[in-house]
């Protein structure tokens, strides 16, 4: 059986324990060497950057997050020991986990860490598609003659100088395509390396639900329930124009991954085409001025986001949910792109103002969409509201403030609300 040492990256033909260096950090399976479709999860890690920047969090449970009527945007493994999960509302969260440290998201410093990840992966392979600043598909078909070692050797390679030169962990899955990499990264989390193979590919999908699907979310799940199908097993017995009667383009897709089939190339340098964030409430709410905190902090977030990427856009996205659990999408067009907060607060703001009178609600998000390079931004100014630079300039001199001093060096009265 081929087997490989992550520790030292010896390759052997089988055994517990590393023939070279005695590590027991070893993955063993038939098809290790001839696949090439991967997988790169970071570990917990916007959570993972802030105990390496404050050695002092290393053994403590840290959960990454907005106030306590905030969400988890990244919770450490010792907090998901007592339950934390990401998304979670931060009062569920603190009385899940009463002893965490609760620290607020540093987009900056995250962007920072996954600039450099990418360049290692770009040595690797020009195919690396990001997902987020913490993941990305690699395809690494063709590259062992170039690198002298099969993927999986670099790819533990990867893993182990991202640990070594940023102190950051990972995980990879590895698999013959896209569908079942991504599901493998997440098998062994933390620092784990798990591989699915082409042969064992029906028996490992057989009665797993179909929730396992990245983006199969909770509408599409309660469709699939009401016409019988939880697992892969259900979609088994459908048949493929059925399928793509009922769902459309998803029943298609879902025909076919469901037979561990997924023809989609690792593409790179894909756009990113959204920046968003949302937070839901611990009791829902129609109180205007704490609503209107939440969209600062959401458009505030956003705007972090677009200058780490150096992205702007042109379209702003509300998305609110009702005390009815019913979902309300609106969204509007600036006059020319923007990164900056204050635009995607007040544009979020007027589109909240037109449906205020339909709460309580229970969920509020804020998106920026339609994006494109940064110096495409702010470039013109805006007659009709003769404050708007003096408020931008004011705002970029904060974030260099934030930048030096850290995040809560300048907070904005409204975001207190």
């Amino acid at each position: 059986m081929p087997a490989l040492c992550r520790d030292c990256l010896a390759t052997f033909t089988t055994g517990p324990r590393c023939p070279k260096c005695g590590g027991r950090r070893v993955v063993e399976h038939a098809e290790l060497f001839s696949l090439s479709i991967a997988h790169m999860d970071c570990d917990a890690f916007y959570a993972s950057v802030e105990k390496r920047d404050n050695p002092a969090l290393r053994d403590l449970p840290v959960i990454v997050g907005g106030g306590r009527r905030g969400v988890v945007s990244t919770a450490c493994y010792i907090a998901r020991i007592h339950g934390v999960r990401s998304a979670m509302p931060m009062f569920q969260a603190l009385k899940l986990c009463p002893d965490a440290v609760v620290v607020p998201p540093r987009m900056q410093a995250y962007a920072e860490v996954s600039r450099a990840i990418r360049a290692m992966m770009d040595e690797l392979t020009p195919m690396v598609q990001p997902l987020s600043l913490d993941e990305a598909f690699l395809d690494l078909t063709g590259t062992e003659r170039l690198h002298g070692a099969p993927p999986a050797v670099v790819l533990a390679g990867l893993i182990r100088r991202m640990q070594t030169e940023l102190g950051i962990g990972g995980s990879i899955g590895l698999s013959h395509n896209k569908f079942l990499a991504k599901i493998a990264s997440d098998l062994d989390k933390p620092r784990g390396f798990s591989v699915i193979g082409a042969g064992e590919t029906a028996a490992f999908l057989r009665g797993k639900p179909v929730r396992l699907i990245w983006g199969v979310g909770e509408a599409a799940q309660v469709a699939l329930e009401r016409a019988g199908i939880r697992s892969f097993d259900d979609l088994l017995r459908w048949d493929i124009k059925d399928l793509t009667a009922r769902f459309g383009r998803l029943g298609d897709r879902l025909w076919h991954l469901a037979r561990g089939q997924d023809h989609r190339a690792v593409t790179a340098h894909e756009p990113v085409k959204s920046i968003s964030n949302e937070t839901t409430f611990a009791e829902d709410t129609g109180d205007a001025d704490l609503l209107d905190g939440h969209i600062w902090r959401l458009a505030e977030k956003v705007a972090d986001r677009a200058k780490a990427r150096d992205l702007a856009g042109r379209t702003v996205t509300l998305k609110i949910k009702r005390a009815d659990f019913r979902l309300l999408t609106r969204r509007t067009s600036l006059r020319e792109p923007s990164q900056m907060a204050d635009t995607i607060y007040r544009t979020a703001r007027g589109l909240f103002d037109a449906e205020a009178g339909r709460g309580p609600f229970r969920l509020i998000g804020v998106g920026l969409s339609d994006l494109c390079a940064a110096n495409m931004a702010d470039r013109t100014p805006d007659l009709l509201d003769p404050a708007a630079a003096s408020r931008a300039a004011a705002e970029r001199a904060a974030d260099k403030i934030r930048a030096r001093f850290g995040p809560d060096a300048i907070i904005k009265g409204r975001a207190l609300r």
